[in-house]
């Protein structure tokens, strides 16, 4: 696992040291994604720069940047390419040879032999940039679904690019802060893609690839649609489809010269990838964490299968004042501010994986590709006003009116709106009347329906569950889940794989109809049937928990005079009205309401803006 950082100039460098510096620099902000080795390149136009944490290759034939071709190309690569065994193999057919065993080598001869085509053949998470000296020009791509990060900002004749957003920041003289970004996370309680808050960075979308030639304009393009195309089946037929193509997944995403753990929860996704794991390894070690209040951990569950498996379980509870230590060093790895709670939870998880192991297997993905969150329930339970389209608007005005909290309220109010108006994906924090209330110069003319547009647009003939499988595919997953999972394992340099997230697995899964997927009331039917004499039966049917952060409990407690402390010192005066945010931390001290995702929004920006805004030329050190 790596990590990457470059500049390239349309324009012969006038000063290459300057350059070099720079990019030095540039590296050095992202040492925790590979404290194990650094390396450089320089030419005419690029400078490139590379950290490494040795997983498989850990020999000299593994450094990076690594040339190809007598040095026609250089290669910088974060990520892993399972199957680079089988295309080295079908390479070799064709006449190419290798100098080593790394997937590195594979991903050049594979760009040499079929150009910007290449990354449909790879099988894996990667981000990666090859810059070919003859051609002038740099290709880049990044994985089908997002898992390893790549961003880049234009700056007059120069594109700077860098595996994290921080890696960026020592070279923008000047960056402009992006308002719409700022709305859409108060939304989303993230800043969905490709938009960041900087207005210079970009993120390179998932299954995008990068091509830039000297002299001539940047150019994106895809290679890859993660799409849906459901065909009928019997659920045995599927079933038996997901188990194969399951099995064949972890075992592929085990390769490694090191040893491979694997975070384990009281749920089913993780539970399927340890079961499976432990098949191809009886040595397996398992990671959990959770809090000592009741209802707010799965610890006991966690153990319990482990026992049931034979596997170690290592686990650590987590205290509200180590929570609180490791929040600004937490912000800090985010980049952008991700006001999931639950993310911070995994960090721990992670640090707690690595004083074991250098690779972990986890969940993330399942949910997504098969149907497991229960608010994809919602248009099954909504289907009732289809017949009641003429009154819809009567009844949507009533609810309106309803007191909050009054029962029926969410129910009127959500069945008499469209689903391109109501549904952003797992997480919505404030809706735009309550942005007006607090925002100081709100943008009218930017709402985040405006955001959802484009991906409604491209799910336009699906049925209401799949296009709510497709929003939160191209939303949720890439813009918290895998930012969570990629910047807390790379903070503690440990590697995270996700064996659900393959584009294998994906191709099976895609062909499921929403029925099978969502029936009798159960998500994930079909990936419960294909694993039902796999995992233990405690856990096939359990109710899905999620990771719950118990933050409703501290922000009355613990936590309150910290984040009452937190909104009153922010210097964000420009932004907002914070006397609304000192009444919704009132309120939900007093019980009035739960407000806690809503103040954890507020203060997880706050304290990313000390940091990157105001204290902008200081670091962060792991408080651990």
């Amino acid at each position: 696992m790596c990590g990457f950082a470059g500049a390239l100039s349309d324009k012969k460098l006038a000063s290459a040291a300057r350059m070099n510096d720079a990019v030095h620099t540039m590296n050095n902000m992202i040492i925790h994604r590979g404290p194990d080795d650094a390396g450089y390149f320089q030419d005419d136009n690029i400078t490139i720069g590379f950290r490494r944490l040795s997983i498989i290759d850990l020999t000299a034939a593994g450094h990076q940047p690594m040339p190809y071709d007598n040095e026609r190309y250089m290669l910088t690569f974060n990520g892993e390419i399972y199957n680079y065994i089988e295309l080295r193999n079908q390479l070799k057919t064709d006449g190419y040879t290798f100098n080593s065993d790394s997937d590195s080598e594979v991903i050049l001869a594979g760009y040499d032999k079929w150009g910007v085509d290449a990354p449909k053949h790879f099988r894996g998470m990667f981000a990666f940039v090859i810059w070919d000296s003859q051609e002038k020009t740099m290709f880049a791509a990044r994985d089908q679904f997002g898992i390893k990060p790549f961003y880049y900002a234009e700056v007059g004749d120069q594109l700077f690019y860098g595996s994290e957003e921080k890696a960026l920041y020592p070279v923008l003289r000047e960056q402009e802060f992006n308002h719409d970004a700022l709305q859409d996370y108060m939304t989303f309680q993230y800043v969905p893609e490709p938009e960041t808050l900087s207005k210079n960075i970009k993120a390179l979308l998932p299954g995008m690839s990068l091509i830039k030639k000297v002299g001539e304009p940047l150019k994106l393009q895809r290679y890859y649609d993660t799409t849906f195309h459901p065909v009928e089946k019997t659920e045995e037929e599927y079933a038996k489809e997901v188990r194969d193509v399951l099995f064949d997944s972890v075992k592929i995403h085990m390769r490694s010269d090191v040893p491979v753990g694997a975070f384990l929860s009281g749920g089913i996704d993780s539970t399927i990838v340890v079961s499976i794991a432990k098949q191809f390894n009886d040595n397996l070690k398992t990671f959990s964490v959770g809090f000592q209040r009741e209802g707010y951990s799965e610890l006991d569950v966690a153990q319990e299968t482990a026992d049931v498996l034979g596997v170690e379980n290592y686990s650590h509870v987590i205290t509200p004042q180590e929570f609180m230590k490791a929040f600004p060093y937490f912000v800090w790895a985010m980049d952008d501010p991700l006001a999931d709670p639950a993310a911070v939870p995994q960090f721990f998880l992670t640090k707690t994986a690595r004083e074991q192991v250098k690779v972990a297997l986890t969940g993330e993905g399942a949910d997504e590709l098969f149907g497991g969150y229960t608010i994809y329930h919602e248009p099954i339970s909504l289907r009732p006003f289809k017949y009641t389209k003429p009154l819809n608007g009567a009844l949507h005005a009533i609810s309106k009116l309803m007191p909050e909290g009054m029962k029926g309220k969410s129910f009127l109010m959500r069945g008499t709106v469209p689903l391109e108006k109501r549904y952003v994906g797992n997480a919505f924090i404030f809706n735009e009347a309550e942005k007006k209330r607090f925002f100081k110069d709100y943008n009218d003319e930017h709402s985040y329906a405006k955001t959802m547009a484009p991906w409604y647009a491209e799910a336009q003939q699906y049925d209401p569950i799949t296009k709510m499988q497709f929003i939160d595919i191209h939303a949720w997953l890439n813009g918290d889940l895998l930012r969570n999972a990629d910047r807390t394992s790379l903070a503690h340099s440990l590697e995270l794989r996700t064996p659900f997230l393959d584009k294998e697995v994906f191709a099976v899964a895609s062909q499921i109809p929403s029925h099978l997927r969502i029936k009798d009331g159960t998500t994930k039917q079909i990936l419960r049937k294909a694993v039902e004499d796999v995992i233990p039966g405690h856990v096939l049917h359990r109710k899905k928990l999620g990771f719950p952060v118990p933050i409703r409990f501290w922000l009355k407690d613990e936590m309150y005079d910290w984040a009452r402390q937190t909104i009153i010192d922010s210097p964000t005066d420009k932004f907002f009205n914070k006397q609304y945010f000192l009444q919704l931390l009132e309120d939900h001290r007093k019980g009035v309401r739960d407000n806690s995702r809503k103040i954890w929004t507020i203060l997880t920006f706050m304290t990313w803006y000390q940091q990157y805004i105001v204290n902008a030329d200081s670091s962060f050190k792991s408080p651990f």
